[in-house]
């Protein structure tokens, strides 16, 4: 079996559940789990990685991706255009298109020191893609397709409430598909795929799909991953139709009985949501900080309550932002503004985040959300999935280790991180990608892209490029909806 040393300035190990940081640490890898921790050195007959002026952390887990969307949309939704054009020109490329631009997702996720994506592909050919790379790669994924996808506009955008309630038979048959592809790939690559029922949203689901998708979870065993309570329209549609809040829905047909991660939550009932929540002991909250691009969100997410309300939370790039060092930062970042400016006034308690609330939502916290005592942590036998991050060079750090670690990362970026490791194979070392030619990774994507935006400017979906819409972002839903379905 292969092994491996791996020798820190500094380690985030963990003891009876409890993170701690250990200076001069050295964690040993053999095969795939780690066989020793210690606060000095190990001897090894394998590999030595010497980590100097490094944290390493275990392998970061993002409570919501969608992969193959992350590039198609940065630097556009950011416009404030309606984001469908682009996403509808994706699925006019091959399977093997849709896979080269999701390898260059995954990429980015790696490189940031992400090993495992909670997946929401938009589409089952871009999950079988995802499926695909996460095998060729090493990554652990718990991904699934957007539940539905054949009809998810019709139903999702519709002004009227026809489509959705006439919908159960085609979502279903989706979810048959579905069920197909993964019970095949369920537990491949020694455990590291594990696919999870993904409804979109509340607001695009029926009782009879939401029961259905239960029992698929249990059937698979890996949950049920959703955007919850997202915008206003998704509750007032929710209530409108089925007389309950998204929440309190989901409660009332057993959904909590799965591990569940609900994505953003911007419009949750902060005092009598956050009880159903927490009481479940099966749902996590999956805060996404750069949703709708960099700086494009103007109402920050309910982290700060979320935390004091005990609720078990993770932290999600969603799909704009890759980058997964960056998405730390900005949990700390937006939750100190939110705690700032709301917790005189707030009628429920809030927590002023800190990088140890923010690491903590990304690692252990996440994995046992998905129910995995043996990831997030680095602690004897875990499961070797690690990433080291530069805490002492130009821009992060002052030229020697520092006396706090956690709040260097404060001033990282996924550009920092070092060495990835997945289930106790490298996949990136020294900076760089090694699972595959990164030039080329780079190149195929980059071809793909430029094609996509030829193809809006011919149908001038650049032409308003400088404008942005009243009401961006809070009416995103709204301006697609009318960009789709004008009177």
């Amino acid at each position: 079996m292969r092994e491996a040393v791996i020798e820190a300035d500094w380690v985030l190990a963990c003891e009876s559940d409890r993170p701690h940081l250990v200076r001069n640490g050295s964690v040993r890898v053999v095969g795939d789990r780690i066989e020793e921790v210690s606060d000095g050195p190990l001897r090894t007959s394998g590999e030595r990685i010497h980590a100097r002026g490094q944290l390493l952390l275990p392998g970061f887990i993002s409570g919501h991706t969608h992969a193959c969307l992350g590039t198609p949309s940065r630097g556009i939704i950011e416009m404030g255009q309606p984001f469908g054009p682009p996403f509808a020109v994706i699925e006019t490329f091959t399977d093997d298109e849709i896979e080269d631009l999701t390898a260059f997702n995954v990429a980015e996720l790696i490189r940031s020191g992400c090993t495992t994506h909670v997946e929401m592909s938009a589409t089952q050919r871009q999950f079988e893609a995802y499926v695909r790379v996460a095998r060729r790669w090493g990554v652990r994924g718990y991904p699934g397709p957007a539940l539905p996808w054949k009809n998810l506009s019709e139903v999702w955008f519709s002004k009227s409430d026809e489509p959705l309630l006439n919908s159960t038979a085609d979502t279903l048959e989706d979810q048959r598909v579905f069920r197909e592809y993964a019970l095949k790939v369920n537990g491949a690559e020694n455990g590291l795929i594990r696919p999870m029922v993904t409804p979109q949203s509340t607001d695009n689901q029926t009782p009879g799909t939401l029961r259905a998708a239960v029992k698929l979870a249990r059937e698979l065993g890996n949950g049920i991953h959703i955007h919850l309570a997202q915008d206003p329209m998704e509750v007032e549609r929710v209530e409108r139709v089925w007389g309950k809040r998204p929440v309190e829905w989901l409660a009332d047909l057993d959904v909590f009985s799965v591990p569940v991660f609900g994505a953003h939550m911007w419009c949750i009932d902060l005092v009598e949501d956050a009880v159903i929540l927490r009481d479940s002991e099966n749902f996590t909250y999956a805060h996404c900080p750069s949703s709708l691009g960099a700086g494009g969100s103007n109402a920050t997410q309910p982290w700060p309550e979320m935390l004091a309300a005990g609720v078990n939370t993770s932290i999600g790039v969603d799909t704009h932002s890759n980058d997964y060092v960056e998405n730390i930062k900005l949990a700390v970042l937006d939750g100190r503004a939110r705690w700032f400016h709301k917790h005189e006034h707030s009628e429920v308690p809030m927590v002023m985040p800190t990088p140890w609330h923010a690491v903590n939502a990304a690692t252990r916290d996440a994995a046992d959300g998905l129910h995995r005592k043996d990831l997030g942590r680095i602690e004897t036998g875990a499961k070797a999935d690690l990433c080291t991050i530069d805490v002492s060079g130009l821009l992060v750090g002052c030229g020697a280790a520092p006396p706090e670690p956690l709040n260097n990362l404060l001033y990282a970026s996924g550009l920092s991180v070092r060495h990835v490791m997945t289930d106790g194979a490298f996949q990136v070392f020294d900076g760089r990608l090694v699972v595959e030619d990164e030039d080329r990774v780079v190149r195929r994507a980059g071809l793909l892209m430029e094609r996509l935006w030829q193809e809006l400017r011919d149908q001038g979906w650049f032409q308003d490029e400088h404008t942005h819409p009243p009401g961006w972002p809070l009416s995103w839903k709204a301006t697609t909806a009318a960009a789709m379905f004008p009177e």
